[in-house]
């Protein structure tokens, strides 16, 4: 499954991280993050909720769908889902108007119409913080969660307040700490997941 290019990459990010401490599934999702940014610097950024990498894989081993708040995110998603467990990915603009009206974004209008048409999806946010805000609040009021959020909106309006509520949400997760993140992390993230939920079911035939 693996290019040998890839493999000797991970190879060289592991003696570059030394020891982590980190479970196995954590440790590879830290180490795809690595390899798609190029940036070390993110392991101490990295979070993660007890348990949400190992119950998101066996969620994804049974088909979970993966809803993403980009096109670009679902596209660096697809692959992967389409070599394992053949998720459906979709972005969340699917559902979302062509115009946003005024104070509001396409990205959490979509988010909204879209956590109605798949409870309990894995949810990927790299790009908007106003549909991480918008997903914690339709939880809040009694919606169903999530799967896994893995929450990473990049940039440095509104990422920091929409982490830090969804750090305080008790939502299984995995967060990127501070003004990082992006379509292609949250799309490693989960190609994480799947590839080794995918191993794990080869080698336990």
């Amino acid at each position: 499954m693996d290019h040998p290019i890839f493999t000797e990459s991970i190879q060289r990010i592991q003696a570059l991280l030394g020891p982590t401490g980190l479970p196995l599934l954590e440790q590879e999702v830290l180490e795809r993050l690595i390899h798609s940014s190029g940036d070390p610097a993110l392991a101490p950024l990295l979070r993660f909720t007890p348990g949400a990498c190992t119950t998101a894989a066996s969620d994804l081993a049974q088909g979970a769908v993966i809803l993403t708040d980009t096109a670009m995110a679902a596209a660096a998603a697809a692959p992967m889902a389409a070599r394992t467990f053949s998720n459906p990915v979709h972005s969340v603009l699917q559902w979302a108007p062509p115009q946003a009206p005024e104070g509001q974004t396409r990205a959490a209008l979509g988010m909204a119409a879209a956590l109605q048409a798949h409870p309990g999806a894995v949810v990927l946010i790299g790009s908007a913080p106003t549909a991480l805000e918008l997903l914690l609040d339709r939880v809040a009021q009694g919606d169903r969660a999530p799967a896994l959020v893995i929450g990473m909106p990049v940039g440095f309006v509104g990422v920091a307040d929409s982490k830090r509520r969804l750090a305080a949400s008790g939502l299984p997760q995995i967060r990127l700490e501070g003004s990082r993140g992006g379509a292609g992390l949250v799309a490693a993230a989960v190609n994480a997941l799947l590839r080794r939920a995918w191993l794990d079911q080869q080698a336990n035939g």
